[in-house]
């Protein structure tokens, strides 16, 4: 069985929620960048009081700044985690692999969403958001495409990734999800 995931996927794939169930699943922590940034901030720490001060410019947090609040709850944490939406480009990836040899902690498997761009494009334009039109979500997808293909390549190097097929229900995807996981390397 896995204990150390990463979960990869186009926007509207489900990777939140699949990472969630598994998580639970698994018991797994479940390690989601945007809410471990919320939960350094809120918790007045000094890696949290560092990123508002850049959040609170507009700026983006900085790989080293996610890094060392990834580091400090693994060190924290005795047991296995699942990343959801870190490392999001070849460089990210490279210092995370660092990182998790540092600690003696490889990546066991890189969980690969994937779901058609129609379907991905109804997803999305259904959630109802202000900033989801359809120009806008086609490009946050070929963004997506451009950062993630290397890295994808980079993770299939090493035999890491396995992929899913995100259409149906939740359930359903989070059982392929959970079957793929428990395949040894």
């Amino acid at each position: 069985m896995s204990d150390r995931l990463l979960f990869l996927g186009p926007p509207g794939a489900g990777k939140g929620t699949q990472a969630q169930l598994l998580a639970a699943e698994r018991g797994l922590l479940h390690l989601s960048t945007g809410e471990l940034l919320r939960a350094e901030v809120q918790a007045g720490s000094e890696l949290g009081t560092e990123a508002q001060a850049v959040m609170a410019r507009g700026e983006l947090v900085s790989d080293a700044l996610v890094l060392a609040i990834v580091k400090a709850r693994l060190l924290s944490h005795d047991g296995g985690w699942l990343l959801d939406g870190f490392p999001r480009n070849l460089a990210q990836a490279g210092a995370l692999r660092e990182l998790l040899d540092e600690l003696k902690q490889p990546i066991e498997h890189v969980v690969l969403l994937q779901l058609d761009d129609g379907i991905l494009l109804q997803r999305l334009l259904s959630r109802g958001r202000d900033d989801d039109n359809e120009a806008v979500i086609r490009n946050r997808l070929e963004v997506y495409r451009e950062q993630t293909a290397p890295l994808i390549a980079f993770y299939r190097q090493l035999g890491l990734i396995r992929e899913v097929e995100a259409e149906g229900a939740v359930e359903a995807v989070a059982s392929r999800v959970s079957a793929v996981v428990s395949q040894p390397l």
